[in-house]
């Protein structure tokens, strides 16, 4: 094995845009991410959409779906 090509492994920081931080192992010291598993919505069952230009409520209207 070659001798200092190797990255170093050490303590790491996530922060995750909902305001959850936690501590792991990584090469890369701090790390932002958008979504996590305490935020993201298959784990809390809370699903949010985001529509800007009325797509979700025509693809409702089209196909006969009730509004939440």
């Amino acid at each position: 094995m070659k001798k200092n090509i190797h990255p170093e492994y050490g303590e790491a920081t996530i922060h995750c845009a909902c305001g959850e931080v936690w501590e792991t192992k990584s090469t890369v010291k701090e790390t932002k991410v958008g979504i996590c598993a305490k935020c993201h919505p298959f784990f809390t069952g809370k699903q949010k959409l985001v529509d800007t230009a009325g797509r979700v409520e025509r693809f409702r209207r089209r196909y006969g779906l009730k509004s939440e």
